[in-house]
């Protein structure tokens, strides 16, 4: 009975460690002009989570503290998590930024350096920025990127993503971000037809600038897409933070956009 309980208290630890939630958020204009209270709102929103992607941390000073700061204010909630964020991205033609991730390091572990892929500079303005992490003894590689904006065609840049697979052939991918574009668009045609999945349809993901009743969101922009032959979807959802103010315009005070999650285990 004795040995039987130590294997059920076993596999009950496997699993939930190899059960991991990552969760995407594009926080807006995320540096300096957050203030203390609001990074203590977004560590609370993010801290049930193990890998925290996020998008928009600004390019120049207070981008990087402020990513820093939320870490910091992370630790103090029961967990210890570490983070890296990028290089500013290489795209001169519109708004350069930085890209995070946090992740708690009882649950994964970075393996090896982080890195923003340049081999299409040229083409995509925001690069994305590439994190490998170990989940038990097997590894998932996060793609994370924010497209430029609807009306400059995030198409013209996501079309370059269906070579990634192919570049990297060792590594599971997830690609996790602001895509300015819906997951229906055909130009996701050629990563769903290699077996990658979007965890969201028909799902928006951005605030209004004012609800219209109960019609609070925008555009189905954010997503996480994954791997079906390497990656099992356990579960997955949106967080709708701004329910927890009095208005939208004090919400977009945190960001425009909602976080998304997924919680999987590798396969």
């Amino acid at each position: 009975m004795k040995n039987i309980l130590c294997l059920f208290v076993l596999l009950v630890t496997f699993q939930s460690f190899s059960q991991v939630k990552i969760l995407s958020w594009n926080i807006e204009n995320f540096g300096k002009s957050k203030t203390e209270s609001q990074l203590d709102f977004i560590a609370n929103t993010v801290r049930d989570y193990d890998i925290i992607v996020v998008q928009e941390v600004v390019a120049g000073y207070g981008g990087a503290q402020a990513v820093a700061k939320l870490a910091g204010v992370l630790n103090k909630k029961g967990s210890k998590w570490d983070y890296r964020i990028s290089d500013p991205t290489s795209g001169s033609s519109y708004k350069k930024e930085r890209y995070a991730f946090i992740w708690k390091i009882n649950k994964v572990q970075l393996k090896g350096n982080t890195w923003l892929e340049k081999k299409y500079g040229l083409q995509i303005d925001r690069e994305p920025y590439f994190a490998s992490f170990e989940i038990g003894k097997k590894t998932i590689t996060v793609v994370n990127f924010h497209a430029i904006t609807k009306s400059k065609q995030p198409e013209t840049e996501i079309k370059y993503f269906k070579f990634l697979p192919q570049q990297y052939p060792n590594l599971n991918l997830i690609f996790a971000g602001d895509y300015n574009c819906p997951q229906s668009h055909t130009v996701f045609n050629p990563l769903k037809k290699m077996g990658y999945s979007p965890v969201f349809q028909n799902q928006k993901t951005t605030l209004k600038q004012k609800c219209k009743g109960e019609t609070c969101l925008a555009s189905e922009f954010d997503n996480i897409f994954y791997s079906t032959n390497s990656l099992s979807h356990l579960n997955s959802g949106v967080i709708l933070f701004y329910k927890k103010f009095n208005s939208l315009k004090e919400a977009r005070k945190i960001s425009d956009h909602i976080p998304v999650w997924l919680e999987f285990s590798v396969k």
